[in-house]
């Protein structure tokens, strides 16, 4: 039978064994975890140098444009030139995204031919401007889409049915060279510009008369609320002579063809 002492004796023998047991598991497991951790750290490093993570570059915002295009516009003003033939026409409005200004755009004729090209633009302003620019800032900005311009020349100030326009001329170097007149009149009170563009291909500039007639083409279709725009439309057609010609039925005579077909003779002629 064993007695409590026997079972000390025992237990006083066989512990140390134990206890060395446990220690050599111990160390076996250590070693075995930091061998693992080892080869687990170096197929990470090969995995990254096989395949390094990829940079992303943080992208810039979109700049939003301050203008968008009104769908499906319905026509305030027409320029009107049977002489232009084929000439493609265009006309688009474009509405400022805070401001809630407009701007109908005319045009004939394609920006980047050697071929005539009227474009005429509208501007009536909301909150997003208190002032037009000066007459040589504004030109500049519409004549950016043509290209670089040089030989900047400012004219004398061009008389029309809406009174005097300033006027510079210039070339144009994008695509096909050619000899451009901008144009410019701006009514504070009205809070209405008119502005654009008149090019051909060839050496000389579109001729003042010529200008001022395809000036006395633009019209009102509808001033809406605005009755100070109709009133200024109105009181330019008093003063309309139909490119020469007091009497309307005179407008289709020969003398009114010199405003585009004379263009195009006299282009192919300098050619």
């Amino acid at each position: 039978m064993l007695t409590f002492g026997t079972i000390a004796a025992i237990n006083a023998a066989i512990h140390p064994a134990l206890r060395t047991c446990r220690d050599d598991v111990s160390s076996i497991l250590v070693q075995g975890l930091t061998y693992g951790s080892g080869l687990a750290a170096a197929a990470l490093f090969a995995a990254y140098i096989a395949n390094p993570p990829k940079v992303i570059a943080a992208s810039k915002p979109t700049p939003q444009a301050e203008w968008v295009d009104v769908e499906r516009p319905h026509p305030a003003f027409a320029l009107t030139i049977p002489e232009a033939g084929d000439a493609p026409a265009a006309y688009s409005i474009l509405r400022h995204i805070t401001g809630g200004g407009r701007k109908d755009v005319l045009s004939l004729g394609e920006p980047h031919g050697a071929a005539p090209y009227l474009r005429v633009e509208i501007y009536r302003p909301g909150r997003e401007i208190d002032r037009f620019g000066d007459s040589g800032s504004e030109i500049a900005a519409r004549a950016g889409d043509l290209g670089a311009a040089d030989a900047v020349r400012r004219e004398d100030d061009l008389d029309s049915k809406f009174g005097f326009f300033s006027v510079v001329n210039f070339a144009t170097t994008r695509d096909i060279p050619r000899k451009c007149v901008g144009f410019v009149r701006s009514y504070s009170e009205t809070r209405l510009q008119i502005s654009g563009l008149f090019c051909r291909g060839g050496s000389n500039f579109i001729e003042p008369s010529t200008l001022s007639c395809a000036l006395d083409r633009l019209t009102l279709l509808a001033a809406g609320n605005n009755s100070e725009v109709g009133a200024l439309f109105a009181q330019a057609e008093l003063r309309r002579n139909f490119c020469g010609q007091r009497n309307i039925l005179m407008a289709p005579t020969p003398k009114y063809r010199t405003l585009w077909k004379a263009v195009e003779e006299r282009q192919r002629a300098a050619n």
